[in-house]
């Protein structure tokens, strides 16, 4: 290290003085008869020179080691930036929230280029949750499973996921069946997902058939969607019997959510909440957001998020909060005034309780709404 730091410190003497002749160079070259005007003017090129010369030394100042007032066998050296990151760097700007995590990012792109990629969707997910998000590019091989199927249903209600189909690795459960027994809510129970999004129970379902009646009645149609926190894609898979396509978004939270997606002919959006609709201005018929947008979400990104969906919903499409839950308070004094100020039409607007131990305890309800953006403004 001391030898690297001479030759860094003999390298910027060498510049720095090789640029003092250049300066000196550029203005005896510059200088004007007695008779012109004592206010001479920079050239361009010698402006230029400035900056390199202070880019130059910036650059080489921070690749110095910090130095402390202890001695030199007490040094603290910064941590070693892997190459393909600060390689990539050079390519790509960065979420500018990487930088916030540079342990986590460093581990991220502390690898062998050319080589299998290192088992560390959990190390990814974790950066993308903290707003590190697109993830750098890396050049690796992403590692597959041993033993794939050799073909995947084209039905989004097969008879079960295939094990084989997922690498276990960093997952507690090992299987899907597993995942099943350990909750049958999450999205991988096939026998209770088939039954969803048709029925009608109570006030707060709007079962598929009479969304689309609902929305040919208004003269419009809904081809093109996207499911915000949609899970194993349930939604999507339903809407694709009725030739809608429909993008779900979906994080995985230790269950191959995403995986589970693919798996069903489905096309999985690996963004958190907090990222902005990976699809251009006005393109979608409808925009559906489940449980996972609640009142555990902050205010301000909440209106962010409604923001956005305005922004890629086209005039006339459909805004539907499925099952959003909040004190009934909050909804009153909040939530409401806040979907108000979009300035969409209430199609359906249901409130039920919530009736689990969380819901008594807080007196939290439910609220369903179907809201149609103006066609236009």
């Amino acid at each position: 290290m001391g030898v690297t730091m001479g030759l860094n410190l003999l390298l910027l003497l060498a510049m720095v003085a090789t640029n003092i002749l250049s300066l000196y160079h550029l203005l005896s070259s510059t200088v004007q008869s007695p008779d012109a005007t004592s206010h001479h003017q920079v050239p361009d090129q010698l402006i230029h020179q400035l900056y390199t010369i202070r880019a130059t030394i910036n650059h080489l100042t921070r690749r110095q080691p910090p130095s402390t007032p202890s001695s030199a066998a007490n040094v603290q050296y910064k941590p070693i930036i892997p190459p393909d990151l600060l390689l990539y760097s050079q390519l790509s700007p960065i979420a500018s929230a990487c930088h916030n995590y540079p342990d986590l990012l460093h581990k991220y792109m502390d690898y062998t280029p050319y080589s299998v990629c290192p088992l560390d969707s959990d190390l990814a997910e974790s950066l993308i949750l903290r707003g590190c998000h697109p993830l750098p590019r890396r050049r690796c091989f992403s590692k597959t499973p041993p033993k794939p199927p050799s073909s995947l249903p084209h039905n989004p209600f097969p008879s079960s996921f295939p094990d084989s189909n997922v690498i276990w690795t960093k997952y507690h459960c090992k299987s899907f069946s597993c995942l099943v027994r350990q909750n049958s809510n999450m999205g991988f129970d096939l026998n209770t997902e088939i039954s969803r999004f048709m029925t009608y129970k109570t006030e707060l379902d709007l079962p598929i058939p009479q969304l689309l009646q609902i929305a040919k009645s208004a003269s419009s149609v809904i081809r093109l969607g996207i499911d915000i926190g949609g899970g194993t894609g349930t939604f999507a898979a339903r809407m694709k019997q009725y030739n809608a396509t429909v993008l779900t978004t979906t994080m995985n939270f230790n269950a191959p959510n995403n995986e589970a997606v693919a798996m069903r002919g489905l096309v999985p959006l690996h963004v958190p909440l907090q990222q902005r609709l990976p699809v251009f201005d006005g393109v979608v018929d409808l925009v559906r957001s489940g449980r996972a947008v609640n009142r555990w979400i902050p205010l301000t990104m909440m209106e962010f998020l409604f923001y956005d969906v305005d922004r890629v919903l086209r005039g006339g499409g459909y805004l539907w909060l499925d099952h959003f839950f909040s004190k009934r308070v909050d909804l009153d004094n909040i939530y409401e005034p806040l979907i108000r100020k979009l300035g969409y039409k209430k199609v359906k607007w249901a409130i039920g309780n919530k009736t689990d131990s969380s819901g008594l305890k807080n007196e939290e309800v439910y609220l369903t709404a179907l809201l149609r953006k103006p066609v236009s403004r």
